[in-house]
């Protein structure tokens, strides 16, 4: 029912850790600004996947509390959710973006070997 908050709290991390580093950064190939930039577009869409399918579900409603196990008393349960799904997607998120990472740091190094030798 609130899943989609877990990706959305790590977005709003990981926007906030972006616009600090973009400040502080050297030269660097693939900043660390853009690479954080990755992960906040992936938890953005993360959340929206998670929050689109739950409108289309009917458990996000459109007037107060907007969620329907708020509403029927399952708070609990909405809890509960967050932190399992939410925070199964989020941790899939964090392991693409991992991924990516060392994918982009493994082209670079090639790119970089190439250009020397």
């Amino acid at each position: 029912m609130a899943c989609f908050t877990a990706p959305l709290a790590a977005a709003i991390a990981a926007g906030v850790a972006r616009r600090t580093v973009a400040h502080q950064e050297s030269s660097e190939t693939i900043s660390w600004a853009t690479k954080l930039g990755w992960l906040e577009k992936l938890s953005f869409g993360g959340c929206a996947l998670l929050a689109f399918e739950h409108i289309w579900h009917g458990e996000i409603i459109f007037q107060f509390p907007f969620l329907t196990g708020v509403r029927d008393g399952n708070t609990a349960e909405v809890l509960r959710e967050i932190a399992t799904v939410g925070g199964a997607m989020t941790a899939l998120i964090l392991a693409v973006w991992i991924g990516m990472l060392i994918v982009s740091s493994a082209i670079v190094k090639r790119k970089t070997a190439v250009a020397e030798g």
